[in-house]
Parts: structure tokens; C-alpha cells; sequence
């Protein structure tokens, strides 16, 4: 069983079958855009949680070159790779990961792994929590960039109306130290 779906297992993922299944909420272009409008790649970008492709393309149609990849085969990038896995270094990371226990493995993996920048879509309230405070003092991200309008995210990667989830851009840049600027999209 792969770390994922342990950690779902483990945590009652799922249990009012509310949620879609193995967290596929995908990103769309808009909040994908508004972060390169915002932050610029030097080099590749590595989308490791790519589902349909939805971060890829926009990345493409920004003329950034892209590797994508995906735990669950979606029909688009490298199937059945796990990013918490991978050890091959990448100059970039932008991805929208899965937002339950993982969210942290995920964000100190990313820049484990990046050798510039790594861009999260993540829940504001990735900002709480004992846990997230260790991490944020070993590793602070440069920016956070906060949607000032609520995400609605792609359910099962088809478009529904609401917006449902206060998200912002957390980016890390390798060797940043000091307090992350804030600002809002």
C-alpha cells in the first residue's frame, strides 16, 4: 500500500463519502495563472500531482517546460509515481497536493527535492498548527499569496460553482531565511 492511501486508511478518509477520492480536487487555470502573473520560474517545472493536467497546461501555454506525473493514472504525465519517493532533484515544484495528512510530507519533500522554487496550493490554514510551526522555522516559505476571492476547486476535475475553500500560493525559494511576505491575489 502506498503512502497515500495509508494515510487515508488511517484517517477515515473518506467517510462520509463526501470527498472525492484520493483528494482529486483539481486546480483551475485561473488560480494557476494568477500565480505566474505573481512569481516567475527560472528553469522546469516539476507538477508531481498532475491529475488531467490542469496546472501543466497553463505552465505550457506560459512557454515553461514541464514534467508531469501523478500517483493515479488520470490519463495525463507518468502514471503511478510516488512524489514522497522521488529522489531526483528538480530546478521547480508548482503542484496542488493532496490537503489531508500529507500536506506537510509533501511540502518539506518539495524542497528536499527543488534545487529554485517550489509553489504549494494549499488551504489558508496550512498557516496553523504545532506541526506546520516546527516546519515553518526550519523551512519558511518566501511569499504567501492568498486568494482574496474563495477557490473553487475542481471536483473530480469537472467545474462546479461556489467558491468553497480559502487557498493561497505558498512559495519557498532554496535558501531563503527571514519572515514570508504576504500578499493577496
Amino acid at each position: 500500500m502506498n503512502r497515500l492511501n495509508a494515510a487515508m486508511k488511517i484517517t477515515g478518509f473518506n467517510h462520509r463519502n463526501d470527498r472525492e477520492k484520493d483528494d482529486f480536487y483539481a486546480t483551475p487555470a485561473t488560480a494557476t495563472q494568477a500565480l505566474l502573473n505573481v512569481e516567475n520560474f527560472n528553469g522546469a517545472v516539476f507538477e508531481p500531482c498532475c491529475g488531467q493536467g490542469h496546472i501543466s497546461e497553463v505552465l505550457l501555454k506560459n512557454g515553461y517546460q514541464v514534467e508531469s506525473s501523478d500517483l493515479v493514472d488520470r490519463g495525463y504525465g507518468t502514471p503511478r509515481i510516488d512524489f514522497l519517493m522521488e529522489t531526483k532533484q528538480r530546478e521547480n515544484i508548482i503542484t496542488n497536493p493532496p490537503y489531508g495528512k500529507l500536506a506537510v510530507q509533501f511540502a518539506a519533500h518539495a524542497n528536499e527535492i527543488a534545487k529554485n522554487k517550489v509553489a504549494l496550493l494549499l488551504k489558508l490554514q496550512f498557516l496553523e498548527g504545532v506541526e506546520r510551526r516546527a516546519f515553518f522555522a526550519r523551512t519558511p516559505p518566501a511569499r504567501v499569496h492568498v486568494f482574496s476571492h474563495r477557490q473553487s476547486l475542481m471536483k473530480n476535475g469537472e467545474t462546479f460553482a461556489g467558491g468553497m475553500m480559502a487557498l493561497a500560493w505558498f512559495v519557498w525559494e532554496k535558501d531563503y531565511s527571514g519572515s514570508p511576505q504576504l500578499g493577496w491575489l
